[in-house]
């Protein structure tokens, strides 16, 4: 098929490949990086703007955005196959949002956390293990604003870039079977918030009394990606307080 719309050389990166015969997924790169964030919440946002006829869903991720389609409703000309029309109508997007999409208008959410104690029953290994005192390690952990890479894993669970290098920390060796909903943990480089009570191997430094994902409200998720965060400690006394509120 005759290719319609180049990519633009900026983009000379950017490269598709199928996922099965209802999806494209279209990578921007292979390393987590802010520029290829805002790629990846380029493309989601035009195609938001601008579904294509046969277009269900898009699954935007660290590097990539992965494009769901229904091949009943797309008509491929001539003997191109559904996989090359979805692609080409996705190049076109692209040169598309070098002009007119921009990413949504991104706001930053204070995320309250009671350190220690039974909320964070691993912040003395991460402390010990980066050499700090407890208190350091919370200093270190509420200084900076995390962007929201992706959602995933578990519903509202948010993927964050930005933890102090200080921090990294490893996973624990046997995951717990239960994590509370709400646990602020550390596995590597990254920090997370546990939206739902799951299994997990994380370092659990502390916990949120926020639901991140209310599966009836209007907004399920509290995050999207896009968003920055912000963690702030609070006492367990306002952790109680703000769960009742909250429940």
């Amino acid at each position: 098929m005759e290719n319609l719309y180049p990519a633009p050389a900026t983009r000379a990166e950017v490269q598709f490949y199928p996922l099965g015969e209802s999806a494209v997924v279209v990578q921007f790169g292979d390393a987590i990086k802010r520029h290829t964030h805002r790629e990846v919440q380029a493309l989601s946002a035009y195609l938001d703007a601008h579904p294509f006829p046969g277009f269900i869903e898009y699954v935007p991720a660290f590097t990539t955005v992965t494009v769901y389609y229904n091949p009943l409703e797309i008509n491929p000309p001539n003997e191109a196959s559904l996989y090359e029309v979805v692609t080409e109508t996705l190049r076109h997007m692209l040169l598309q949002t070098t002009t007119e999409a921009e990413p949504h208008e991104s706001h930053v959410v204070e995320i309250p956390v009671c350190y220690g104690s039974k909320y964070g029953p691993d912040l003395a290994f991460v402390a010990s293990h980066a050499h700090l005192s407890p208190e350091e390690v919370i200093a270190l952990h509420t200084q900076p604003e995390y962007l929201v890479y992706m959602i995933g894993f578990a519903p509202g669970f948010p993927y964050l870039g930005g933890m102090p290098e200080q921090l990294v920390a490893p996973r624990k060796d046997k995951p717990r079977p239960k994590v509370p909903a709400g646990s602020v943990g550390i596995a590597g480089k990254q920090t997370g918030v546990y939206s739902i009570q799951t299994p997990g191997g994380w370092q659990l430094i502390g916990r949120t009394p926020l639901n991140l994902f209310t599966p009836h409200g209007q907004t399920p998720s509290l995050l999207k990606a896009g968003d920055y965060i912000r963690f702030v400690s609070i006492t367990e006394r306002e952790y109680e307080r703000t769960q009742q509120h909250e429940s």
